[in-house]
């Protein structure tokens, strides 16, 4: 049995067979306000309180204003501890090129010998790339080829992806990422929700995984992230 890698959001493990599959590229998507980020650094985090190293590579915030987002979450003096240990690497690039990109989280992998990696966003990183017919099969293989580099570093990586509000079925914005990866998780969230919880999430895919396919309510708390069941 392949190793698995516990995500840090309960209840959300035992819907993947113990955790994401190790070594594995997986998106996370969802529209503004979901809780992406929150589940990028509780992923983060999960690993770091267990001795494993991560990476958050961001391309709209520095690292003060990442721990500031999860600051309610009393997170902040121990991410802190992590970055000053040199146990957890945030690093805050603008968009630039796929190559670029690649060379840089290749780098900070290998520089704390990552085992977890986040990179927020990949939608913020093909912004500025072009369209046409030609341009994205260059940038499809371009993408391939980073999340290949990822899968190949060790790390099992979460790749959060914004999903367009005016195209609210759409996954990525190309449509073409969701087939490379190992894994989708789609974070909703209904303001007029029946019961009161107006977040839930949807296991899209998962390979080699027997995942649950149900609508599974979760809440943001103290502590996080928490799936309901």
């Amino acid at each position: 049995m392949e190793g698995r890698v516990e995500s840090g959001i309960p209840g959300l493990d035992e819907l993947i067979e113990g955790g994401f599959v190790e070594g594995s590229a997986n998106l996370i998507a969802g529209r503004t306000g979901t809780g992406k980020t929150i589940f990028g650094v509780q992923f983060l985090l999960c690993g770091l309180r267990k001795g494993e190293s991560g990476v958050y590579l961001t391309l709209e915030e520095d690292e003060r204003e990442i721990i500031e987002d999860v600051s309610k979450f009393d997170w902040g003096e121990e991410l802190r501890g992590f970055v000053k240990e040199g146990k957890l690497v945030i690093y805050c690039t603008p968009p630039t090129s796929i190559k670029e990109l690649h060379e840089i989280s290749y780098r900070l992998i290998r520089k704390v010998g990552a085992k977890r990696f986040v990179l927020d966003s990949l939608s913020v990183a093909t912004m500025g790339w072009k369209e046409s017919s030609v341009e994205v099969g260059k940038i499809r293989k371009e993408v391939y080829d980073y999340i290949r580099m990822l899968k190949n570093s060790g790390a099992t990586s979460l790749l959060i992806v914004e999903i367009p509000e005016a195209e609210p079925r759409a996954l990525s914005r190309f449509g073409f990422e969701e087939f490379i990866v190992d894994g989708i998780i789609v974070l909703h969230y209904m303001e007029y929700a029946a019961g009161g919880i107006p977040r839930s999430l949807v296991i899209r895919k998962m390979r080699r995984t027997n995942h649950g396919t149900d609508i599974y309510p979760f809440e943001i708390t103290r502590e996080g992230i928490k799936v309901l069941r």
